[in-house]
This record gives C-alpha cells, sequence and structure tokens, in this order.
C-alpha cells in the first residue's frame, strides 16, 4: 500500500485519500471522566504486583538464603495473589465502563455472527450441484446456507438468447448460466447482484444481453481464459464455492425424436413436442473440465438437477468422464425430479419417465435417491406445462423421497429453501449407518 504521513495535518495520504491517524482516535479514551484510564492505571499495579511476586520467588528459589522475617517464596505468592485482585478489579471495571458499550454494538455482534457463520459453512460437507439454467441456480440458492464446499458443475450448450450470441459473435462458452450461478452463491445478492442480473431493453446491440453476461465475456478477453472469468466474477460477488464447466469444448446438442427425426441445437428442442428418444452431444468425445472430475471424486454428495432434463442436465452427464466418475463416486447421490413438465422437452412426463429417461442416457443406478414434489398444484394459464406426478410404480435401486418442494409465488419451480432442507435430511439419512459403524468401531 503506497501510504505518506504529515505531521502538520495528522492525517495519512492512502492511494491519494486523506485518513486520520488512527492513534488520534486512540487518543479519546483518555479523555476526563471516559472512566477508563482509573482501571487502566489499577491494572498496570497488578500487574506489577505479579512481576515482583514472580521475582521473589525466582530469588528464593536461585540463592536459598534463610527468611529475614517471611520467606521470599511467601511474600512472592501474597504478592501474586494480591496483584491477580487487583488486576481482577480493574478488568472488572474495565467492564463496567465499556462493556455493554462493546457487546450491544451492532458492528461487533455482526462481525461476530460472520466469524461463527463462515467457520461453520467452511466445516460443512462438500457438495457438487450438476445441472443448468434456473433449476440450478435455486438449489444453489438453498444449498449455500449449509456449506461453502460447493462446486456447481454447469452446461455449456447454450445457444440461444444473448448466451447464443456472445457464443457465436465472441466465441465464448455462453455465460448466461454461469451468470445465475454466481449470483445464486453470492455472499449477499444486494445491489451487485441485481446489476449482474440487469438486462438493456434498448440499443441495437445492447438489446437482450444482460450485464452479467458482458461482464464474463469481457473478463474473459481481458484474462484471456474463461475459467479465470469465472474465478475473478467470482471474487467481484463474493461467492463461497467453485463454478465450474462441465467441459470447455464448444458443445452443440440434437435430438433424436421418436419419429426418426433430428433435431439441432438447444434453443431449436421446444420443436420437439416431448418425442424425445434420445439426446446426442457433437463433439460426442469432448472432456470433461479436470475440476470437474476432481471434484467429483472429492465430494460427499452429488445432486442431480433439478432443471431442463434434455438441455440443462444430461449434457453434462453426457461428457466423456463425468458420468463415469460419478459411478466411481462413494458419495451420497441425489436427482430431483422438476415440479413441471417441460414444453417440447417432457410434455406428459412423470416422476419415472424423467428416472427412466436419466439412466436411459447413463446408467442404472446412476443416483441412489431421488427427490420429488409430492404437493403438486394446477399450474393455470399463465404457465407451460403440467404437474409432475408420481404414478405409484417402484424405481430400481432407487430410494424415492417426496417432499413438498413447490415455491407458492412459482408453482413451476423448487423453493430453494425446502429443496435444500429436503436434499440435507437426505444426505444425513443415508449417511446414518455409516456413523453408527464408525461409532462402534471406536
Amino acid at each position: 500500500m503506497n501510504g505518506t504521513f504529515r505531521r502538520s495535518e495528522r492525517l495519512y495520504s492512502v492511494n491519494g485519500h486523506k485518513r486520520r491517524a488512527p492513534w488520534l482516535d486512540i487518543l479519546k479514551l483518555a479523555t476526563p471522566g471516559i472512566g477508563l484510564k482509573r482501571w487502566m492505571l489499577l491494572g498496570a499495579f497488578g500487574m506489577l504486583m505479579c512481576l515482583l511476586g514472580l521475582a521473589y520467588v525466582f530469588v528464593e528459589l536461585v540463592t536459598l538464603r534463610p527468611p529475614d522475617m517471611l520467606p521470599l517464596y511467601l511474600e512472592g505468592v501474597l504478592l501474586l495473589c494480591g496483584g491477580g485482585l487487583v488486576i481482577y478489579l480493574a478488568l472488572f471495571g474495565l467492564y463496567r465502563s465499556v462493556g455493554p458499550l462493546i457487546l450491544d454494538s451492532p458492528a461487533i455482534n455482526s462481525i461476530a455472527n460472520t466469524i461463527y457463520t463462515r467457520r461453520s459453512l467452511a466445516r460443512g460437507p462438500r457438495i457438487v450441484a450438476i445441472g443448468g439454467g434456473t433449476g440450478l441456480s435455486v438449489l444453489l440458492r438453498g444449498l449455500k446456507e449449509y456449506t461453502d464446499n460447493i462446486t456447481a458443475i454447469v452446461t455449456v450448450g447454450d445457444d440461444g438468447g444473448s448466451s447464443g450470441r456472445l457464443r457465436e459473435e465472441l466465441g465464448v462458452l455462453p455465460p448466461g448460466d454461469f451468470r445465475n450461478c454466481l449470483v445464486a452463491m453470492s455472499d449477499a445478492e444486494s445491489l451487485v447482484g441485481e446489476l449482474f442480473q440487469y438486462r438493456f431493453d434498448e440499443g441495437d446491440c445492447l438489446k437482450g444481453h444482460s450485464f452479467g453476461n458482458l461482464f464474463i465475456a469481457a473478463m474473459t478477453g481481458v484474462t484471456q481464459s474463461f475459467d479465470r472469468a469465472l474465478v475473478e466474477s467470482s471474487r467481484v460477488l463474493a461467492v463461497h464455492g467453485r463454478i465450474v464447466p462441465a467441459t470447455m469444448a464448444n458443445l452443440r446438442l440434437s435430438v433424436k425424436l421418436k419419429s426418426g427425426q433430428v433435431i439441432h441445437g438447444e434453443s431449436k428442442v421446444v420443436e420437439a413436442q416431448g418425442g424425445i428418444e434420445r439426446l446426442m452431444i457433437d463433439p460426442p468425445e469432448a472432456e470433461a473440465h479436470p475440476m470437474a472430475i476432481e471434484a467429483l471424486k472429492e465430494a460427499q454428495l452429488i445432486v442431480v438437477g433439478p432443471g431442463s432434463l434434455y438441455t440443462s442436465i444430461l449434457p453434462n452427464l453426457m461428457v466423456k468422464g463425468i458420468t463415469e466418475a460419478i459411478r466411481s463416486s462413494s458419495a451420497t447421490k441425489v436427482y430431483v425430479s422438476n415440479i413441471a413438465t417441460q414444453e417440447g422437452e417432457t410434455e406428459g412426463y412423470s416422476v419415472i419417465d424423467h428416472h427412466d429417461a436419466l439412466t436411459r442416457h447413463t446408467f442404472p443406478g446412476i443416483v441412489d435417491n431421488m427427490l420429488a414434489n409430492d404437493n403438486p398444484r394446477e399450474l393455470g394459464p399463465n404457465f407451460f406445462g403440467t404437474p409432475v406426478r408420481y404414478n405409484g410404480e417402484p424405481l430400481n435401486g432407487t430410494s424415492l423421497h417426496m417432499q413438498d418442494l413447490i415455491d407458492s409465488a412459482h408453482p413451476v419451480r423448487h423453493d430453494s429453501h425446502k429443496l435444500a432442507r429436503s436434499i440435507m435430511e437426505v444426505y444425513h439419512e443415508s449417511n446414518k449407518p455409516r456413523s453408527l459403524i464408525r461409532l462402534a468401531m471406536n
């Protein structure tokens, strides 16, 4: 830090900004009538008595000379006890003078709460969330209340809207889903978060773009790396956790319909009208991001979904290396079913249909648990799709957990807090036997 001090003004100049010297504020504590000097002097006297007492005991142990009246070690003990009593009185007086002011200070309370929260979250479970779109950001917004150890693996197949335009014009990975995750995982979704989500509605070139998308694209240009751009953007938003692309490849999506027709492009999937037989990615040998594989290997909990089944979830799982890492992981694995069906993708799908599509594109038993909403509601004319319902059929190799997960204000979405709480309940329930085994072994 570039700092200079000018004695005449008693100000520090730091990077061109004048600041008052800190010791000037500390000297205010010596102002008469505040009630601190007497207790500080009394404390200093008590410390002096303790030092003399220690000296007496030391001299007695070293010289071993006969005492004149009392043994020096006994005099030393008396001085130590007296000094300790004086220090106690001084501390008690200081507490009565300034203790209530300090302890009742909102700043002190805020600092204490922040330290406690951050330390607690730092010890939370290592969670990997896989997906994209709105569903992933809803999940992350809830999970960040339980742990800081979150890695979000985000799809890169988006080719529509602002993300698609930036992808085509600048050659960057589509930033939209990453922007949503950054805001959802930020320390405080305040004005900076609102700024990242701000979308321009005027201007020939700017119209339709969000500020966050442009920021990430610009940061990619400055750092010459999309990975680095995410790291720097995370610092701006005070993000706790990591956001990682599923792959750095220029991924394109296609779907093969039951009729045999093939539709190319993520934004065109809506034309499928629910008749999807198979999802395909191009290039088919796209390699997973190394940080994504590392996170999956170290994870204690892997959460797949919620999100668009064919355009947000499955594209991640079809990237080479991701499914293999999930298969070999000993983590608790949870798939979150959507609240409502999606136009073009999953029209008419039940809970079982979602699970079957997941295993058909990956492998049976990819997840140990499936979480679904047990409070289906009619969506009304303002929302597309229908509620995803459970028809009673068993899930082979997967435990089904039915909970009220719906967002009452937005009946096609999950409630962040309900969803995160239910996932953590599944995680702790799944790990109970392991905890009991470890307890028995000890």
